[in-house]
């Protein structure tokens, strides 16, 4: 399986000047090959090839005048940002076939050089680890990195990230093998919630730290000395940075806490059951500072990868199962309720219920079903394992060129949006 290792890097004053040449060359190669489609599109004309756009707009455009200053960087950041631009523009094409699960995806945008977050990436042909703990950057030179883990195996790719806070990671791909865990008798269903994060099947509560509620403090105060500062200036682009600083801090923090949780609970059980939640739904209502804060998207997807890690099972239950309502002691079904409502007396069988404790022991059970369910289908069609039910194929050449031929053969002004 592939894992990602990220680091911190400390480039000094002439490579952090390296670094901002290549981020800003893969943004005008990604920004050019883009209108090239953009510009093929509106014309009516077929669809621009990857490799007549890496001949036109990065090998011939280094002979020009205008574009001289892209053999300064690495020729293969320029490559691979036109490759992250197919990796767009391939899953816009899977939105538009309606094979692509989860949210919707549109057309690739262009990017700014005002964006406060850069990145470039780069293949094993353009980095290496040094013997002295540095790494090797091609066009930018050896730059110091804090090694808080060593890496398992060789790395296959290398993104460097300068965040909005001004911090620079080496994010490293690794290939690696699952590292199973001795087996347990034990499975647990999650109800994730606001005023407690986690309620597990055993009863066991998580209490929500709400990292961003308690620095609000701090951050108005920030942001208020953002607000009063000139625009363009100086001053305001230090108090920005603060307050991008605080931000970060607040993140890091929330994702710290949900590393520790989540390793807890994949190595406490056998079998994790959590709810597919609408998080992006719930994040335009009034309790959205709440749900981002809550950090539930990261955090299910933190148990997902390590239970395949470690050799758990993970198990999504539908959004619409009504945990909630039905009773986990005789199965009566009351009916939904509003969300001030926190213990609910079956009258079926006169059992108290926890609102939460009997949504999480109803997830373990909703999720036990749907796993027999699978074991079942894959022994009756003899397949090697039940397909995800957000798995989707890889398209091949004829099902591209369709999706290709859609989007270019409207002849309409404006791109087809899924």
């Amino acid at each position: 399986m592939q894992l990602r290792y990220n680091y911190r890097m400390y480039p000094n004053a002439s490579q952090r000047a390296a670094l901002a040449s290549a981020f800003g060359c893969a943004r005008v190669v990604w920004n050019d090959c883009l209108r090239a489609r953009k510009d093929a599109h509106a014309a009516g004309l077929p669809y621009v090839s990857s490799a007549q756009l890496s001949r036109q707009l990065i090998t011939e455009a280094k002979r020009t005048e205008g574009r001289a200053w892209l053999a300064e960087v690495s020729a293969v950041v320029l490559q691979q940002s036109l490759r992250d631009l197919d990796a767009a523009f391939r899953a816009f094409f899977g939105a538009l076939r309606g094979e692509r699960k989860g949210r919707r995806v549109g057309e690739p945008r262009f990017k700014s050089k005002k964006d406060t977050r850069q990145s470039i990436r780069l293949t094993t042909n353009a980095f290496s680890l040094r013997t002295d703990g540095r790494v090797y950057v091609a066009k930018v030179g050896d730059v110091r990195i804090r090694w808080s883990r060593p890496l398992p195996a060789a790395p296959s790719s290398l993104t460097v990230v300068k965040d909005s806070a001004g911090r620079y990671f080496a994010s490293f791909v690794v290939e690696t093998d699952a590292e199973h865990l001795p087996r347990t008798g034990t499975e647990v269903g999650i109800d994730l919630g606001l005023a407690t994060f986690a309620v597990l099947s055993d009863g066991t509560k998580i209490s929500s730290p709400r990292f961003l509620r308690r620095a609000e403090k701090k951050l108005k105060r920030l942001q208020q000395s953002l607000s009063r500062k000139a625009a363009g200036s100086r001053n305001r682009a230090k108090a920005r940075l603060k307050v991008a600083r605080q931000y970060a801090k607040v993140a890091d923090r929330r994702r710290d806490w949900h590393h520790k949780m989540s390793t807890q609970i994949i190595r406490n059980n056998q079998a994790v059951y959590v709810e597919d939640l609408a998080v992006h739904a719930l994040g335009r209502t009034r309790l959205a500072k709440s749900v981002h804060d809550a950090g539930w998207t990261a955090f299910v997807d933190m148990l997902e990868y390590k239970a395949a890690k470690y050799g758990r099972h993970f198990g999504r239950i539908g959004r619409f199962e009504p945990t909630s309502q039905i009773c986990s002691a005789c199965g009566h079904r009351d009916g939904p309720k509003p969300l001030h409502i926190r213990e609910w007396l079956c009258p079926a069988c006169g059992a108290v219920h926890d609102r939460d404790g009997n949504a999480a022991f109803n997830t373990l059970a909703a999720g036990r079903a749907d796993r027999k369910n699978a074991s079942w289908s894959v022994g009756e069609t003899e397949a090697r394992a039940p397909a995800p039910r957000d798995e989707a194929g890889r398209p091949g050449r004829t099902d591209q060129g369709r999706a290709k031929s859609s989007w270019l053969g409207s002849g309409s002004d404006q791109l087809i949006r899924a």
